[in-house]
């Protein structure tokens, strides 16, 4: 007996090795105590589980913070955003195997000075804080040697990806065009018209032409559908005089927010930390000596004045540097090099920000506004319950105005309607969707009151009778009337301006032009209507165009067209807008060729199972 509980024993123990052996191959990670730790490689690279999982994590909570809702992995896989992390996953894991083939790292150093400038690892003071630094990088599952050595990598790839950019310009015959399209001088002549150079006074419109106009025009004198509304509401504004705030509570709210009405003397200042203290120093004698601008020093350490920009700070917060800093007196100077928490640096004060101090008595008003506002909506909250009882024992909006604090209105409400309570967007939506049949709810308002409607009845939209808007429809029959005059003169005009030219056209009519010269797609002119100013810019030398509309007709004739003033700075930003954004777009492409010739050199193998035990924890 004890021999064949023994081979059932051993018996068992195989077909739980085999058991743990095929749950392995399916990602099964805690069985043991392992766990997942790659979903695939490119070369000698892996990809590690959890950084596939935190970047597919990023991802989902950035799309949830787009739509508003709650992303699940099947709506993330719908969106193919998961293909998209592991695509990004492999690029970086291309070049990384890269890099270590070809010996590229940065140093302890380069990998603190990142850090200790992140925004995120910044304690009360406004400087990088090691308590922070571990609590953040905890909350986010990492170790400090893991996100250090991230970093690193991160730092490798940037000069690697820089490496393949180098050098890229934008092609002449990419340049070209758009030069020509956005920076071309074009000049044009326009004329106005107006019913003072018709040869004839326009008649005034009868009778017919008026009915015609007012037939053609229908929509224009049609009143849109009215829903006449009866409602209840209830507002803070409407409760505030009946708060009561006692002084004390007032003086605490002050007393908690004494660092807003009580300021420190403020420095506007820009900071420049060096590796050593030689090399601040070096960097100090040059800017002494006039050989270089503190911009000159910024740049050369590739960074940007938004890099060196510490905005407003207090003495306090510049630590040790701070007695030299405030002691400066004229915008522009700069002092150092001086300590800093990120090492030796130069500072430069750009503006004295003086004391500010608003006194209890300055500031009573507001606070006291601001706390009876809050109280007046907990009041409101308060009365939400029983109110809601009323309504839904039978009580109508009437009853409701009088057994509580409610007040009745009426309003014949559209689209059009936005004052009183109109103005609120939750009323208006539920005034346009109010049915007849519904039964009055209580809603909130945005600033904490309470509203319920009742549709009473509902006018369709419907003419407006013409004897009602005669007049209206007279005017709009001139104004069409006019414009098909001007049209006319316009086009029997275009002819003999064309032919005869500027001066001899303005001299025959009697009328001046507006000369508009060096005229590009960059210059707006507000003056011209936009489909002309297409017309304009498109058509050919020697042309005209016209454009009539409210009364008045442009008539313009086209003139000579010169190329891109190569000086005027205008132009000159131009050519650096293309040239970086052409640059950047073909920098681009030459690293995503880059990259996937690295992927296709090192080989690319991923691991299904450990992907789908990822997921698994999405689910």
């Amino acid at each position: 007996m004890a021999k064949k509980n023994g081979a059932q024993a051993i018996m068992m123990w195989i077909l739980m090795a085999m058991l743990i052996a095929g749950l392995g191959g399916f990602g099964i990670d805690s069985f043991l105590g392992g766990r997942v730790t790659s979903i695939g490689a490119v070369g000698d690279r892996q990809i590690p589980a959890d950084a596939y999982a935190r970047a597919l994590q990023a991802e989902m909570r950035g799309l949830e913070s787009q739509i508003g809702q709650p992303v699940t992995l099947a709506m993330a896989q719908g969106a193919q955003i998961d293909q998209q992390v592991r695509a990004q996953l492999i690029t970086e894991a291309a070049l990384d195997n890269e890099a270590d083939r070809i010996g590229i790292s940065v140093g302890d150093q380069n990998v603190q000075r990142s850090i200790v400038q992140m925004g995120a690892f910044q304690g009360p003071t406004g400087a990088f804080d090691m308590e922070t630094y571990r609590f953040r990088l905890q909350n986010n599952g990492m170790t400090p040697a893991e996100f250090e050595e991230q970093v690193r990598r991160d730092a490798a790839r940037s000069l690697l990806q820089a490496a393949t950019a180098a050098g890229i310009e934008t092609p002449d015959n990419l340049r070209a065009p758009l030069m020509d399209y956005y920076a071309t001088r074009h000049r044009f002549d326009i004329f106005t018209l107006t019913e003072a150079q018709l040869p004839s006074p326009l008649t005034e419109p009868d009778g017919a032409a008026i009915q015609a106009y007012y037939d053609a025009n229908l929509a224009e004198f049609t009143t849109p559908e009215t829903r006449h509304i009866t409602f209840a509401w209830l507002t803070p504004d409407m409760v505030l005089d009946s708060v009561e705030v006692d002084e004390a509570t007032i003086r605490s709210l002050y007393d908690e927010r004494i660092a807003d009405y009580v300021q420190p003397e403020r420095r506007l200042v820009e900071r420049l930390v060096f590796g050593s203290e030689a090399e601040a120093q070096a960097a100090m004698d040059r800017l002494t000596a006039g050989e270089a601008s503190f911009e000159d020093l910024v740049t050369a350490r590739g960074l940007s004045l938004d890099d060196a920009d510490m905005g407003d700070v207090s003495e306090a917060q510049l630590g040790a540097a701070g007695a030299a800093v405030f002691a400066l007196e004229d915008p522009g100077q700069v002092v150092g090099p001086l300590p800093s928490n990120l090492g030796p640096a130069l500072f430069r004060m750009n503006a004295i920000l003086n004391a500010q101090e608003t006194t209890f008595e300055e500031a009573r008003d507001e606070l006291r506004a601001e706390l009876a506002g809050d109280a007046a909506r907990r009041a409101i909250q308060d009365q939400q319950e029983s109110l809601d009882d009323l309504l839904a024992g039978g009580a109508t909006l009437e009853d409701l105005a009088a057994e509580s604090a409610m007040q009745l209105g009426e309003i014949d409400w559209n689209a059009d309607v936005t004052e009183g309570i109109a103005a609120y967007t939750e009323f208006a939506a539920a005034a346009a969707s109010a049915q007849a049949d519904d039964f009055p709810e209580l809603a909130p308002l945005s600033d904490g009151g309470l509203f319920a409607l009742r549709l009473d009845r509902v006018t369709p939209p419907a003419p407006q009778p013409l004897d009602a808007v005669r007049l209206e429809a007279a005017a709009g029959a001139r104004e069409e009337a006019l414009n098909a005059a001007l049209a006319t003169l316009g086009q029997e005009w275009s002819g003999e301006l064309a032919s005869g030219g500027v001066e001899a056209f303005s001299e025959a009519r009697g009328i001046a032009a507006e000369t508009l010269a060096d005229v590009t797609r960059l210059d707006p002119q507000p003056q011209i209507p936009p489909s002309m100013m297409d017309e304009l810019m498109a058509g050919d030398e020697g042309t005209t165009v016209l454009h009539v509309a409210e009364g008045r007709a442009l008539l313009a004739l086209i003139g000579p067209t010169e190329a891109a003033d190569t000086e005027d700075a205008q132009t000159q930003q131009l050519t650096q807008a293309i040239n970086q954004q052409m640059g950047q777009s073909l920098a681009q492409d030459v690293f995503t060729y880059f990259a996937r010739a690295l992927q296709a050199e090192a080989g690319i193998t991923l691991n299904q199972a450990a992907i789908d035990a990822v997921h698994t924890n999405f689910r």
